[in-house]
């Protein structure tokens, strides 16, 4: 179970976020920042800090952070993650965004110590990973075309709605790919100010600038040898492009503060959301980047365009979510099954997932049609 420290001089907000982690799986514990050192971190073993306020003494801890501020200024943002902070959340607190990026930091680890090791348990680790659902042709096309690209090394971008399973797809062209043993990287292009997009994904040396108190490693440099995955890259600037472009032409970055090119060995996977191609038109996409990107395209049907799928994700959440709460499996009526396979699903398969979830929690010992018409 990964650990994390909760460092917030809120009451309110310390026993918010801990109830949160902790039913989400999280062991936590709280403390107040003068009551923690590097030595009680490395001690208690914590996987990531999530720490309200500013970043000043959080990053000598030695443990992955995540920053809560209710300021939210693009000078906080930038100090933060030029300290190194995984993440810059503003309040009130996106708790999904928060639980992605968690979850992120500890699958990154986990990555690391088998890379590291060279260990067959990595295998494994990546044989439990979550499974493409569905019975579709949609869906059976999608897979087929992950078994027919994941060999070889060519740029993939994979387009499709919000919450579609983009990132699922990406993870699993990795995983059948040569370079599973090796890291997979994610970054959120559209969650990077365009100040820090060249520090975010190419690192920087010791001194390149006020905060920079020791050398990071960029997105790049951390995929070396794997896959780096660049989700919302439509929404990346015009400036920021342009050093992609050239990272993906040459191989190679540069660090900032350095005058030294470093070679990596990197897959590339981008994902969008966005039309490209009216992109391009509109000048907010470099065309000659979406051609270097595009090698193969996997678009990634919207749930709906797949109702005939919805009966076997619903009984794969039940299943999940009763493991993850500790709780029995319940079953559901037919009659909801078909209410729930008319519904729209704009938010998609995420969107699926949190309704199970929901009907989980607040339905009785099966699940009915009266609880979706209820709580749907």
């Amino acid at each position: 179970m990964a650990k994390v420290l909760i460092l917030e001089q809120s009451k309110s907000m310390r026993n918010t976020l801990r109830e949160r982690l902790e039913f989400e799986g999280f062991a936590t514990a709280v403390a107040l920042r003068e009551e923690v050192s590097e030595s009680l971190c490395a001690r208690r073993g914590y996987d990531a800090i999530v720490a309200g306020g500013a970043t000043e003494d959080v990053a000598a801890l030695g443990v992955p952070f995540i920053i809560i501020s209710s300021s939210g200024t693009i000078e906080g943002a930038v100090e933060a993650v030029r300290s190194g902070a995984e993440d810059y959340i503003t309040t009130p607190v996106d708790m999904n965004r928060l639980l992605g990026s968690l979850r992120r930091i500890v699958e990154r680890s986990d990555e690391g110590e088998c890379v590291e090791a060279v260990k067959p348990s990595r295998r494994r680790h990546c044989s439990d990973a979550e499974q493409i659902i569905g019975s579709s042709e949609e869906i059976k096309q999608v897979r087929k075309l992950i078994d027919k690209v994941a060999a070889s090394d060519a740029r993939v971008l994979i387009t499709g709605e919000n919450g579609t399973g983009k990132e699922l797809v990406a993870r699993w062209l990795h995983l059948k790919s040569a370079r599973a043993t090796a890291p997979f990287v994610e970054v959120n292009c559209a969650a990077i100010p365009s100040e820090l997009i060249e520090s975010e994904l190419f690192g920087h040396e010791r001194g390149a600038f006020t905060s920079a108190i020791k050398q990071r490693k960029g997105k790049f440099e951390q995929a070396n040898g794997g896959t780096l995955f660049m989700d919302e890259i439509g929404d990346m600037s015009l400036s920021a492009q342009a050093k992609v472009l050239r990272a993906l032409q040459e191989q190679k970055i540069s660090r900032v503060g350095s005058d030294k090119d470093v070679t990596v060995d990197v897959r590339v996977v981008a994902a969008t959301n966005k039309d490209i191609r009216a992109e391009i038109e509109k000048g907010n996409f470099r065309e000659d980047l979406y051609h270097r990107l595009s090698v193969i395209l996997i678009k990634v049907p919207p749930l709906r365009e797949r109702s005939g799928d919805i009966s076997e994700l619903v009984t794969h959440f039940i299943s999940k979510i009763a493991e993850e709460h500790h709780s029995s499996e319940k079953k559901i009526d037919n009659e909801a099954i078909d209410m729930l396979c008319s519904m729209p699903w704009t938010g998609n398969i995420r969107e699926l997932r949190n309704v199970v979830e929901r009907l989980m929690i607040l339905s009785g010992e099966r699940i009915t049609q009266h609880d979706v018409e209820l709580y749907c």
